[in-house]
C-alpha cells in the first residue's frame, strides 16, 4: 500500500512540475535572462494599452539601436504598420523574464528629468562644476584579449608608463583638477549628486536660458546607493527610503553631506545638449514609454511589457515600453527604471518608486 502511495504521489509531483512550471529557454544571441514563453493573453491589459504611442516609440528608438541587425526586419515594418497591436503580435512573440531563482517579479524603480539652477560662472551662490568629460579620462577596451571583461565599464588614465583607474568621487576635484572643464556652475550640490544619478537633467540659468545637459562618460567606478548606509545606520527605515527622504536627511544634516555622497565613487561627466533628456541610444526619451535596463539581459531598442504600480496611489501600469536607457544601479535581469518625464509629479513619482513588478520581453519572430 505504501508503495503505490509513493508512486502516486512521484506522479503527482511530477505531473505539476511538467504541467505548472514555467518552461525556461536561453536566446544567448539577445539575452543572457532565464525566459518562458508566453501567451498574448498573458499580458494583463495589453490590448488596452496605448499602442500606438508604444509603435511611435518603438520605431524612433529601434533605428538606433546596437543590435539594429535583430531588429532590421520589424523595424522597417513597423513604419507600414497601420494597426500597432497587430503589428506587434504578428512580428514578436513575448517571453517573460524569469529571475535564477525561479522569481516572476523584480524590482521597478523610476527615474525623471531634474531642473538645477546655475551660472556659466563660479559665484559664492553657484559654486558646484557639472563637468564635461575630462581629457585625460581613456575608455578601455579589453574584450578582444580578455572577453570576460566585455561587460565591465573601464575606465582609466595614464600616469607614467601605467594605466590606473580612474579618481573616484572624494579625490576627482583635487588629482584630475587641471583636466576639468565645468560647462557651468550649480547652486546645490545634493541636485548635482542626483542629476548624475538621473543620467540628464535641465539647468535654468540667471538670465532664464535653459540648457539641457546631457550624459556624456563616468569613471569607471562602481556605484553604490547611499540610501542603504542611511538604512543600515537607522536614520531612514528601509520602507521609506525614498530620494526625497535621503535629500532631506542630508539637507538637516549638512555636515555630513560629504561624508555621505563620497561613499558613491561613481562620477558622471556631462555635455551640453540640444536635445531634451536622451537615453543610451541617444534618442529623447519619452516619458512613461521609456525604460532603462540592464543591457545582458534586455537588449536596447526592444519593445519591453511591463506590470507594476503606481508608487502613490497603488493603481496598475500595465503598458508596452521601450528599453531606452541604462544605469550604474541597474542590473540584473528583472529589473527596470521607469523614465517618468520633468516636473514635480515626475520628480515625485521617480523618488518614491520602488514597485515589484513583471517584465516581458518582445523577441522578433524572425530570430526564434
Amino acid at each position: 500500500m505504501k508503495y503505490f502511495v509513493a508512486l502516486a504521489v512521484y506522479f503527482t509531483a511530477t505531473l505539476y512540475y511538467t504541467c505548472c512550471q514555467k518552461q525556461i529557454i536561453k536566446l544567448p544571441e539577445i539575452s543572457k535572462a532565464n525566459l518562458s514563453k508566453v501567451s498574448w493573453s498573458d499580458l494583463k491589459g495589453f490590448s488596452s494599452d496605448d499602442l500606438k504611442l508604444s509603435l511611435e516609440v518603438f520605431q524612433k528608438d529601434c533605428q538606433k539601436a546596437k543590435r539594429y541587425k535583430t531588429l532590421k526586419t520589424v523595424c522597417q515594418k513597423s513604419f507600414d504598420a497601420t494597426n500597432p497591436e497587430l503589428f506587434f503580435k504578428t512580428n514578436f512573440t513575448p517571453y517573460q523574464l524569469i529571475g535564477q531563482e525561479n522569481q516572476e517579479e523584480g524590482l521597478i524603480t523610476g527615474y525623471y528629468e531634474p531642473m538645477l539652477y546655475g551660472s556659466l560662472t563660479k559665484s559664492t551662490k553657484y559654486q558646484y562644476a557639472i563637468y564635461k568629460t575630462p581629457s585625460n579620462l581613456l575608455k578601455i577596451d579589453l574584450s578582444s584579449v580578455y572577453p570576460e571583461l566585455k561587460k565591465y565599464r573601464l575606465r582609466g588614465k595614464i600616469v607614467g608608463n601605467k594605466v590606473l583607474a580612474y579618481s573616484k568621487r572624494e579625490y576627482l576635484e583635487d588629482v584630475e583638477k587641471e583636466y576639468l572643464e565645468p560647462i557651468c556652475f550649480v547652486s546645490d550640490k545634493i541636485d548635482l549628486f542626483f542629476l548624475q544619478i538621473q543620467g540628464s537633467g535641465k539647468v535654468q540659468l540667471e538670465n532664464g536660458e535653459v540648457i539641457n545637459i546631457g550624459y556624456a562618460q563616468q569613471n569607471g567606478r562602481a556605484y553604490y546607493p547611499i540610501g542603504r548606509k542611511l538604512i543600515k545606520d537607522g536614520y531612514i527605515k528601509k520602507e521609506n527610503i525614498s530620494l526625497q527622504s535621503i535629500k532631506k536627511w542630508l539637507e538637516q544634516n549638512p555636515t555630513r553631506i560629504d561624508e555621505i555622497l563620497n561613499l558613491n565613487d561613481s562620477y558622471v561627466f556631462f555635455h551640453k545638449s540640444s536635445k531634451i533628456a536622451t537615453g543610451s541610444l541617444g534618442v529623447e526619451l519619452v516619458a512613461n514609454r521609456n525604460l532603462a535596463v540592464d543591457r545582458n539581459f534586455i537588449p536596447l531598442g526592444y519593445p519591453v511589457f511591463i506590470n507594476t504600480t503606481n508608487p502613490i496611489n497603488k493603481t496598475p501600469i500595465n503598458q508596452l515600453m521601450v528599453a531606452a536607457d541604462t544605469g550604474g544601479a541597474i542590473k540584473g535581469d528583472i529589473r527596470a527604471d521607469f523614465f517618468f518625464g520633468n516636473g514635480s509629479l515626475a520628480l515625485e513619482l521617480a523618488g518614491k518608486m520602488k514597485q515589484k513588478g513583471k517584465l516581458y520581453l518582445f523577441v522578433p519572430n524572425n530570430i526564434n
